[in-house]
């Protein structure tokens, strides 16, 4: 057996070569295309090599990338906070999975090209696709690990690369290409591909399942009641929910077909009421703690959804609250110091109005109260995050003197993780959460008290956030993605 030498031409795939186009449907389906064929090549190839056919060079394939040129600074209808770049110039990018993101890539390419009044090029790019991401739209095929085949793998075939799987566009650090093509959309090929490989990993459900609307939860309590919510809406025909997705992406259309229950439970179980346009509720229950509130939505940005909330629990700090009572954020004290290196904590947070609204009707409208009775059951304000479970047990003086300062009137580990990353992803984001324990106040979660409380409020506050995402789909997306989100030099892609 021979190594390849890194010398020797590669052996690329026959694919046809960059073309213009002015319908956005035609230049999806050329993107189509050009992944398929650009995988199916990096497929056959490996599955020859792992029977002992190893190749005689290196076999190497290349994502398709949209590229955008225009020349005038005439000023453009920018209404819209999207859908158009805000200098002349060349803009590019890699595009993975496009039969997966075929609604978003013709929206935004449609909105391009009549902003701009200029065609879009479909053709090749030079970012070599990593065969592991190949090979995962091939349930057959696997990548062994280092070692384990008989030929070295990265003599033939390309492996994931660093340089272009990071956050560099959405964190604003990126830099130019060497021909002065500045980003088309906030995430590069190889990008999205890792975190459509992490997502099957700890959700163990398939991306394609992903709504755009995202509930996240840190406790499993609110699954059983939301596949209760599901099965009612699968047994309405008018409700325009399809089917509800599982762990291990076992799916129903009917409501009473049984689920099977996994032998166990991914790290994040997922879970997903859909709709046929994706418009669906998908929930995730992200477990404890801030390193899982980044993981969770580091890998579902890369989907573009058009919001998500976190709907969880949290220590009361006020002693007029209640046990049961919600808490609608609309500032985050940020101690969860997860995000530090990608959105330093100096970095404001804004609520967001449409979904401020959003969460405010659908409380109202869950416990019929309204106006200032409205506040015998919810309060607004600041909610503080923090990175250590166990902040009771440490010297009161200086965690409650920050507390009292910041004016925060609960704490979680998650909320603001979740609101940051929205923030840093340009995803609408926002919190209610629920009081379940008081600590300040000696009202300590334990046992007993805590089943009580679940089986009263986690129906009640599911439904809540339930019916805020039911009221953002109504709304256009050009007022829920709104220009608070957006900096001085945005990618022209949501």
């Amino acid at each position: 057996m021979s190594l390849a030498d890194p010398t020797d031409p590669i052996l690329p795939p026959d694919l046809p070569g960059p073309e213009a186009f002015t319908d956005a449907r035609a230049a999806v389906d050329r993107l189509c295309l050009l992944y398929d064929g650009a995988t199916r090549h990096l497929c056959d190839a490996f599955a020859r090599a792992l029977k002992g056919d190893i190749p005689a060079r290196r076999v190497r394939a290349f994502y398709p990338e949209i590229r955008l040129t225009t020349t005038t600074y005439a000023k453009i209808d920018s209404r819209l906070s999207f859908g158009h770049v805000s200098y002349p110039g060349t803009y590019g990018a890699t595009i993975s999975r496009p039969d997966l993101f075929r609604a978003y890539l013709e929206q935004q390419i449609e909105l391009l090209m009549e902003n701009h009044g200029v065609p879009v090029s479909i053709g090749m790019s030079d970012t070599p696709m990593p065969v592991h991401f190949a090979v995962a739209n091939d349930a057959a095929l696997t990548v062994p690990q280092e070692g384990a085949a008989e030929f070295t793998l990265r003599d033939y075939f390309d492996v994931p690369d660093l340089a272009t799987t990071n956050d560099d566009i959405v964190n604003g650090t990126w830099e130019r290409g060497a021909d002065g093509t500045a980003p088309l959309a906030p995430f590069t090929a190889q990008r999205v591909d890792y975190s459509l490989a992490r997502l099957a990993h700890y959700t163990a459900t398939d991306a394609e399942h992903f709504q755009n609307y995202v509930l996240f939860t840190n406790y499993q309590f609110y699954v059983s009641e939301f596949e209760a919510f599901a099965r009612r809406m699968l047994a309405d025909e008018t409700s325009g929910y399809t089917a509800f997705v599982s762990t291990g992406n076992a799916e129903i259309t009917t409501p009473d077909a049984a689920l099977p229950m996994p032998a166990r439970l991914p790290q994040m179980p997922t879970y997903h009421l859909k709709r046929a346009d994706g418009s669906g509720i998908t929930l995730v229950n992200i477990g404890v703690g801030p390193s899982n509130a980044k993981t969770a939505t580091d890998h579902i940005a890369v989907l573009r959804p058009h919001a998500w909330v976190m709907v969880g629990h949290c220590a009361g700090l006020r002693n007029s609250q209640s046990l049961g009572d919600f808490v609608l954020a609309h500032a985050y004290l940020r101690e969860d110091r997860v995000l530090d290196a990608d959105l330093p904590a100096w970095v404001p947070i804004p609520a967001l109005a449409e979904i401020q609204i959003a969460l405010q009707e659908a409380v109202a409208e869950e416990t019929q109260l309204d106006g200032f009775d409205l506040k015998r059951v919810m309060r607004t304000g600041t909610v503080a995050s923090v990175d250590n479970r166990n902040w009771e047990l440490r010297d009161q003086s200086g965690p409650v003197q920050r507390l009292s300062q910041s004016r925060a009137i609960a704490l979680d580990m998650e909320s603001a993780t979740i609101a940051a990353n929205g923030f840093r992803f340009r995803v609408p984001y926002g919190t209610l959460l629920c009081v379940s324990d008081k600590p300040l106040q000696g009202e300590l979660k334990l046992p007993g008290m805590a089943s009580d409380f679940y089986k009263s409020q986690v129906s009640r506050h599911l439904m809540i956030g339930i019916r805020a995402m039911e009221s953002l789909r109504q709304m256009p997306l050009s007022r829920i993605h709104s220009r608070k989100l957006r900096s001085f030099e945005e990618t022209a892609f949501l």
